[in-house]
């Protein structure tokens, strides 16, 4: 299960690939109403039932505050239900495995609050070689490796961030979001491992705490 942007993303996998998938990005954050329906449309698909599941898989974060909230709920609740384990997968990994690069390294970000991102860096071949960070955008942002060679930006940190960095080097991938389809080999790997989490205490990666907005007093 995939919650943590707009796009609701559920799907089945079989030893490590994507059998079956559903997924909506609703601008609306519908989570709450789709989420479950989509649960039980991509077990049809796959014709099997939730007894049958070895493992279930969440995006953990970063991201929408609500959007996780609502997706480890969901996913702990089925756990429960099923006593089966819990995987969870870092949001920006998965979306790092939408490039596809021979070269160069893969900056994986979500947009957060004004000029601000949620980011990590991987290589080419998706080995992390820097951790997630929240950062304010600049023009000499990610320079390090701009200077080293191609540097591929995905997610929908992206559309800022094209406005800000102009070196030659920066390869934007525009229009990505985090998806279920690029947890299945993830979490598959995880599995195999027996790298599961604790289902009472397991809680999302927001990386920052959640700041409630005041409504203006009406007068």
């Amino acid at each position: 299960m995939e919650t943590a942007t707009t796009n609701c993303s559920v799907s089945v996998a079989k030893d490590g690939v994507t059998i079956a998938l559903k997924e909506d990005n609703d601008k609306g954050y519908s989570h709450a109403e789709r989420l479950h329906v989509y649960i039980e449309a991509v077990l049809a698909e796959a014709q099997i039932t939730m007894n049958m599941l070895d493992a279930i898989a969440v995006s953990k974060g970063p991201g929408s505050y609500t959007g996780l909230r609502i997706g480890v709920s969901a996913a702990k609740g089925l756990c429960y239900a099923i006593n089966k384990p819990l995987i969870s997968v870092p949001t920006l990994e998965a979306l790092a495995h939408q490039v596809e690069a021979n070269q160069g390294v893969i900056v994986s970000m979500l947009d957060a609050r004004r000029m601000e991102v949620y980011s990590a860096i991987y290589d080419y071949k998706f080995n992390e070689i820097r951790k997630t960070e929240a950062q304010i955008l600049e023009d000499r942002s990610f320079e390090k490796y701009l200077l080293q060679g191609k540097v591929f930006f995905v997610g929908n940190g992206v559309a800022k961030t094209v406005e800000i960095i102009k070196h030659p080097n920066a390869i934007f991938i525009e229009d990505k979001l985090p998806s279920s389809k690029d947890m299945s080999a993830l979490s598959f790997k995880r599995y195999k491992k027996s790298d599961t989490e604790d289902v009472a205490y397991f809680e999302p990666y927001y990386l920052k705490d959640f700041v409630a907005i005041k409504a203006k007093p009406k007068h």
